[in-house]
């Protein structure tokens, strides 16, 4: 995975820089690992505005791009490493729903061709789908 890390509204130290390439790297194990040489990540650090009443508000905001992938997230907080964390945990939370949502949709491809295999069609298995346990073949019990 590739970082591009950008800062608006503050220098971009080494520390900030190392710290936000730790943070966001520990995301790539939960993307995909065929496609992870493809996968961008841009990254923007800095100060939301100059005048805040309250102190500074300090902004973090990562967008993730690849194939079949398009990951965003934002905060917005007092301290920059913390907002770092919200954002990485966010996105860590994006990218695990994203391929749950995959894998739901393959189950259900797969249930599918098994009931094709079997002969059934889907509206046969919808509007049944609590008969099948009884269609399946249970061993009698021998008498004796």
């Amino acid at each position: 995975m590739k970082i591009n890390i950008k800062a608006t509204g503050i220098e971009l130290t080494q520390a900030i820089s190392d710290y936000v390439y730790k943070r966001i790297s520990s995301v790539e194990k939960y993307l995909d690992k065929k496609n992870s040489l493809n996968v961008i990540a841009q990254v923007e650090v800095g100060k939301s505005t100059r005048h805040h009443k309250t102190g500074n508000i300090f902004r973090a905001e990562v967008h993730i791009t690849g194939v079949n992938l398009d990951l965003y997230a934002v905060s917005e907080l007092e301290d920059l490493y913390a907002a770092i964390d919200v954002v990485k945990d966010e996105i860590v939370h994006n990218a695990v729903q994203l391929k749950g949502k995959r894998e739901t949709l393959a189950r259900r491809g797969a249930g599918m061709m098994k009931n094709i295999m079997k002969g059934l069609s889907d509206s046969t298995v919808r509007g049944f789908s609590w008969g099948l346990e009884r269609l399946k073949f249970r061993s009698f019990k021998k008498r004796k």
